[in-house]
C-alpha cells in the first residue's frame, strides 16, 4: 500500500501556510494595484495584528474570537487614520517617495514593538477547541489549527472575489481604477473609496499576521522578514488581483514546504526560482494586467 502521510502533510502543511501568505498578502496586492501605492510597510499591520491578538487572547484572556476581532478592527481603524493624514499626499507622488515613506514606516513600527512587547520571537496558541490533532484516514493525523487556517484562507478568497466580481462596491472600485476622473464625473467619493480600499487592505493584512501568528512567530523584525514573501506572492500573482495571488500563494507555500522537506538545501531558493520563471514568461503576473 503506497504510503500518503508525507505527501498528505506536505500538501495540507503548505496549504496551510500558503493561506496565511495569501490572506496577508491580498491586501497588499489590493492596494498596490488599486490605489497605486508602494505600501512596503504592509507587513507592519501584519505584525500588529499578531502582537494584539497575543496580547489580548494571553495577557488580558479574551476569548478567541474577540480577541481576533478586536485585533484586526483596531488595525483596521489605525490604517484609516493614516491613509488620510499620510498616505493620501503619496497618491501620485513618485514611486522613490512612496518607498522611502514606507521604508520609514516600517523602521517606526519596528521600534514599537521592540518598546513595547522586547525583541524575542511571540507565538500565537491556538484556541482550545482547535488544540490537538485530527485523524484524516489514511492520511495520518493533521493540527486542527491549520485545518482551520485552510478554511478561513478559502472563505476570505471567496468573500473577496465575490465581493469584488458581484458587489456595487465592487463595481465602484473597477470603475474608479479603470478611469478616476469618469468616476468622480458621475458621482462616486473616491477619496472616502481610496480610504475603504486601505482599511480592507490593512485589515487583511492584521488577519494574516494574528491567523499565522501560530505558525510563524511575531517578532519587531516581521515586517522586514517577511515583506519579501509578500512582495513575492503579489509579483507573481499580479498586481489588483485577488484570484492571483491566491494560485500564487498555493503555488509557492506547498512549493517551498515541499522542499524545505524533500530537498532542505534547495528549499531556499524555491521561491526566488520560482519567481524568475514565471515573470519570465508572465511579467505582468499570473492574473496581472498587461
Amino acid at each position: 500500500m503506497i504510503d500518503l502521510a508525507v505527501p498528505a502533510s506536505i500538501l495540507l502543511t503548505g496549504t496551510a501556510y500558503a493561506m496565511v501568505l495569501y490572506v496577508t498578502a491580498v491586501g497588499l496586492s489590493v492596494t498596490m494595484g488599486l490605489l497605486g501605492i508602494a505600501n512596503l510597510a504592509h507587513g507592519a499591520f501584519a505584525m500588529g495584528g499578531g502582537y494584539l491578538l497575543i496580547l489580548f487572547a494571553g495577557r488580558y484572556a479574551l476569548p478567541y474570537p474577540a480577541a481576533l476581532l478586536l485585533a484586526c478592527a483596531l488595525i483596521g481603524a489605525l490604517s484609516v487614520f493614516l491613509e488620510r493624514v499620510l498616505y493620501a499626499r503619496f497618491y501620485g507622488a513618485p514611486e522613490l517617495d512612496q518607498v522611502v515613506m514606507s521604508i520609514g514606516l516600517i523602521f517606526v513600527s519596528v521600534a514599537i514593538a521592540r518598546w513595547f512587547f522586547g525583541v524575542l520571537p511571540l507565538s500565537a496558541q491556538a484556541p482550545g477547541p482547535l488544540v490537538g490533532q485530527v485523524t484524516l484516514g489514511p492520511v495520518g493525523v493533521f493540527p486542527a489549527y491549520r485545518l482551520f487556517l485552510i478554511g478561513v484562507g478559502f472563505a476570505v478568497f471567496i468573500l473577496l472575489w465575490v465581493g469584488i466580481e458581484r458587489t456595487v462596491l465592487g463595481a465602484r472600485i473597477r470603475a474608479t481604477v479603470d478611469n478616476r476622473g469618469m468616476a468622480q464625473a458621475i458621482g462616486i467619493n473616491t477619496q472616502r473609496l481610496f480610504t475603504v480600499i486601505f482599511a480592507i487592505g490593512s485589515t487583511l493584512a492584521a488577519l494574516g499576521g494574528a491567523l499565522g501568528a501560530e505558525m510563524i512567530p511575531i517578532a519587531p523584525d516581521y515586517p522586514l522578514v517577511h515583506l519579501v514573501y509578500f512582495l513575492i506572492v503579489v509579483a507573481v500573482g499580479g498586481l489588483g488581483s485577488v484570484l492571483g495571488p491566491f494560485f500564487a500563494a498555493l503555488l509557492l507555500g506547498i512549493g517551498d514546504t515541499a522542499c524545505r522537506i524533500l530537498a532542505p538545501n534547495f528549499g531556499a531558493f524555491f521561491v526566488y526560482m520560482a519567481l524568475f520563471l514565471i515573470l519570465l514568461v508572465k511579467p505582468a503576473g499570473l492574473f496581472g494586467r498587461t
